[in-house]
Formats: C-alpha cells, structure tokens, sequence
C-alpha cells in the first residue's frame, strides 16, 4: 500500500514524495510505540524501500516554475484587490523575496515597525544563518493594519488556535487567480531576473536579499555587515517596479 502511494509520485515530484514517505514511517513508527501495531514498518527506507525505488539523489528536483517579471505590476494590482489574509502574505513574500515558511511562521516579535526591520532568527533560516530583511513604506503599509488588529503572536494566523497559515495557503490564492504553472517560490527567481536584466546593482546585494550564501568560507569570514540599506534600496526599486511606480533612475550601488 506504501509503495502504490509513493510510486506515482516519486519521480514527479521527489521531494514532495521523500516528505511523505517519511511522515508516512514517523506516523507508523508512533503507532507501534502506542501498541497499535506491530512488525517491520513499511514505509522504511534503508533495508526496505530502497530496494525498491531509486535513490532520491538521483532524482532530480527541478526548479520552481516562476512569473515572468514582465507580468508580476498586473499580478500584484489583482493581488492587492483581494482582502483575504494569505493574499496579503503572498503579497509581502513576493515583495521582500522571503520563502513561504518565514513569512506564514514569522512572530510579531521579530518585527521593529518603527525602524522597519525585520529580523528573522537562524533557526527559521533555511541556511541557519540570521537574515535581516529592510522593510519598505509599502510592506509597512501592509504589516500596520495587521498588527493593529493582530489576534495573537504570528503575523499570519490560522483558523486554529495559536497557529499560523497552512503552508499551502498561498499557494491557493494562486490557484484561485488561475496563474499555474507559477509557484510562491518561483517569485524569488522572478525578482533574481529582474534584477540581473534591468538593473545595475551590485550582484552580491542581490543574493544577499534572498539570504543566499556570496563568497567563500573565508570572504564570509570577513564580511562583518549585511549591507541592509544597500538591500532596502534594491527592495525598494523591486517594489516599486511590482507596484507599477514610475521607475527612477537607477545608479549602480558601489561597495
């Protein structure tokens, strides 16, 4: 029964079928604790379904089909017609380029609205690693009516009791603007593009706004700031660009 669950999945959609087999072993893996069952679980991997299934290292995952930036002032001028909850949270990720879990998961108290940072701790941090992320007037626009009628600690909250948005919310405010094949982290690439096409700042500040790794060990080593009003002037000109701003003049940011 494993194995026909897995298998339709499992070359389409790797990472989303290893998730499920191991949430699939730690559930059974519960109920043999609890009595429930007994025997070998069928949803193992070494001495089991490795056997069986290719390795997942072999497959590959592909890349996360992503907006055209082209298309992204009319997407947004939608998004923003919509009033629901996990509208305004796609609205903010696609806006500070933020994965999906660090916005639904992000705490009120990770946030300085008065100086317009936010600051998300390491172990939210896909890479561990500490990220600032420079809040501009118009993500401010969007957290302040939030937190003013804010109904407990995350930003984003759940129909549960102190719990946030699923993780698929966003996803079906997508779906239900009728944008496939584009995903929610698909946006990343699409701001990464418009970046390197139709700017001129500086490559590493670019990365350094998606949290992701510039240098080696050792230039890591020795770089001490995270450059984050050099990262709230590229925002800020993304921004302005999904918001159909007239676009500026934009200067080349020097180190």
């Amino acid at each position: 029964d494993v194995l026909s669950v897995l298998q339709k999945i499992w070359k389409e959609k790797p990472e989303t079928a290893s998730r499920l087999r191991g949430r699939i072993e730690r559930v059974l893996n519960f109920a043999k604790v609890k009595g429930w069952r007994s025997g070998e679980n069928p949803a193992a991997w070494r001495g089991n379904l490795d056997n069986v299934l290719p390795k997942p290292k072999k497959l590959s995952r592909g890349h996360h089909p992503s907006m055209p930036y082209a298309q992204l002032p009319d997407f947004m001028a939608s998004l923003r017609e919509r009033e629901a909850l996990a509208a305004r949270a796609l609205e903010l990720a696609i806006l500070t380029g933020c994965r999906t879990g660090e916005v639904l998961e992000a705490p009120w108290s990770e946030f300085d609205l008065e100086a317009g940072i936010w600051s998300i701790p390491a172990p939210r941090m896909k890479n561990k690693k500490a990220h600032r992320v420079p809040l501009v007037p118009e993500t401010m626009a969007i957290l302040k009516p939030l937190y003013e009628n804010r109904t407990n600690d995350f930003v984003f909250p759940g129909q549960k009791p102190d719990k946030p948005l699923s993780e698929m919310a966003m996803e079906m405010v997508m779906r239900r603007m009728n944008v496939k094949p584009f995903t929610v982290h698909g946006f990343r690439a699409s701001f990464k593009d418009w970046c390197s096409d139709e700017t001129f700042f500086q490559w590493e500040i670019v990365e350094g706004s998606l949290s992701h790794k510039v240098g080696s060990n050792v230039a890591q080593s020795y770089r001490r700031s995270d450059a984050l009003e050099k990262r709230r002037q590229v925002l800020q000109a993304w921004t302005d660009y999904c918001c159909g701003a007239k676009p500026g003049k934009v200067v080349k940011l020097h180190a």
